[in-house]
């Protein structure tokens, strides 16, 4: 008998922990990834109580209107272009786009948040219960102005950011669509409208991931920019031939770039250069590099849902490694995450989490929420985040990236052109940022099927950066 009560006492025990495990758990994971959840078009009992909400309304950083609720019903900004521009952050009624603000902040903007006291005010006075009124860091103006400077009948993204507090001032996704007239051409359009590629889209990340492989070198190789490559135009290992821009072996055209050292390779964006840098790095080092950068990650934003960008962590040839370290292989990143990696130069190695909520406010005025930031990572050094900052500038100055040039302002940058099956086709990529210390902006570009980065995305980061000057940023 008394070994059968130490049984059950012991049962009894176990059960507890495994029950105050669960509970930990599951608070944990409503702390974690409850406005994921409650997002969620599979969330049947908050879709129910939207019914008897009069849902909040979507500002922009400046006050604009976005999104509000008329009659019953859902309405967006009067002026076409406008609501169509910003329609990948802000969302539509029917949830077309995932994690939108009409559906990630829905907390806020159908009264979940009300506390008990609120709740019970509304039903005594006979008033239906109003949601938050939600103010987005995102400038409409500024959305819009992109929107009509994107290439047109491309596919692609454009991401900006506040590089020292996370703002996320635009995040916009082509092509765009209309939340008030969603017609079946939309929903059958082959390059998806209601796809988010700023947050969702993984790609290829081209030349722009030199900025990890560069700062893998600095961190690991020793002398490694005083140290001479020769680029001869070719790097044959095994099946890999690695080449550089402008090379076509069918018309015996070879760009070559010569003697040259880390820095001028940066510039010049020579693959044969990083390719041999990544083997001297070894997959181990550069893989470290870059998760310290955010790859392999579990991005958990506070306020935006973004994929994860992966490198590859089985084992591979030298080959694979090799196209690793020039941006190619099978490495994958969204247009977002970028974005942050650029950021983290311009500010001193700090990379910030970006940030789409800037108030949540109550229809009696209290505020519920209120912008704050946080640091995500800090993947760099003051000292190596200056000395990529420096190459960075010499792309723009005098390297690949020269299109994105502004007088008298200091625009730092990096191109890519990833391929996406052949040399012919290729997502045209540029990630760069203002080293102006009142002017605090950085912003990633990627035209699919594009083209050259250099050629196709610098101009349009020059006229962006150059709209946010004269705007006042």
């Amino acid at each position: 008998m008394k070994h059968l009560q130490k049984n059950i006492r012991r049962i009894a025990i176990l059960l507890c922990a495994l029950f105050v495990l669960l509970a930990s758990y599951g608070a944990y994971s409503i702390s974690t990834y409850g406005n994921r959840w409650f997002a969620s078009s599979a969330n049947t009992f908050a879709r129910a109580k939207k019914k008897d909400v009069i849902a909040g309304s979507i500002l922009d950083r400046n006050g604009v209107v976005l999104a509000a609720s008329e009659n019953g019903s859902r309405v967006y900004q009067e002026d076409l272009a406008a609501r169509k521009a910003v329609v990948h952050a802000v969302g539509d009624s029917m949830n077309n786009v995932n994690n939108s603000a009409e559906s990630f902040f829905a907390t806020y903007l159908y009264g979940f948040e009300m506390s008990f006291l609120e709740r019970a005010g509304c039903a005594l006075k006979g008033e239906a219960r109003r949601g938050d009124t939600v103010q987005l860091t995102i400038d409409s103006r500024l959305a819009s102005y992109v929107a009509s400077i994107f290439p047109s009948g491309k596919a692609g993204a454009v991401v900006v950011m506040n590089y020292k507090t996370g703002e996320v001032l635009t995040e916009q996704s082509f092509p765009n669509f209309d939340p008030m007239n969603i017609t079946s051409a939309v929903r059958s359009d082959p390059q998806k409208p209601f796809f988010n590629r700023a947050i969702q889209g993984l790609y290829t990340p081209g030349s722009t991931f030199k900025i990890v492989t560069a700062a893998s070198a600095l961190e690991n190789l020793a002398d490694i920019e005083s140290l001479s490559f020769n680029c001869t135009g070719i790097l044959q290992l095994g099946e890999r031939m690695i080449t550089d821009a402008g090379t076509n072996l069918a018309e015996g055209k070879i760009t070559q770039h010569g003697d040259l050292n880390l820095k001028k390779a940066f510039q010049v964006s020579c693959n044969n250069t990083f390719a041999r840098v990544a083997l001297q790095l070894g997959d181990q080092r550069l893989r470290k590099t870059a998760e310290q950068f955010g790859f392999n990650d579990n991005f958990l934003f506070r306020d935006i849902v973004v994929e994860n960008s992966s490198y590859p962590t089985a084992n591979r040839n030298e080959g694979e490694i090799a196209w690793t370290g020039a941006g190619q292989s099978a490495l994958s990143v969204s247009p977002l995450h970028m974005c942050m990696i650029a950021s983290a130069v311009a500010n001193q190695g700090v990379m910030m989490e970006p940030r789409m909520l800037l108030a949540a406010t109550a229809h009696t005025g209290s505020q519920r929420a209120a912008f704050s930031t946080r640091v995500y990572k800090t993947p760099l050094t003051k000292e190596r985040a200056a000395v990529l900052k420096d190459y960075m500038r010499a792309v723009v100055t005098s390297g690949t990236g020269a299109a994105a040039q502004l007088s008298g302002i200091k625009v730092c940058g990096k191109t890519g052109s990833a391929e996406i099956d052949t040399q012919e086709n290729t997502n045209a990529w540029f990630v760069g940022f203002l080293d102006e210390e009142s002017s605090p902006y950085a912003l990633s570009i990627v035209v699919e099927d594009g083209g050259g980065g250099g050629s196709v995305a610098a101009p349009i980061a020059r006229q962006i950066l150059s709209w946010l000057l004269d705007h006042g940023y």
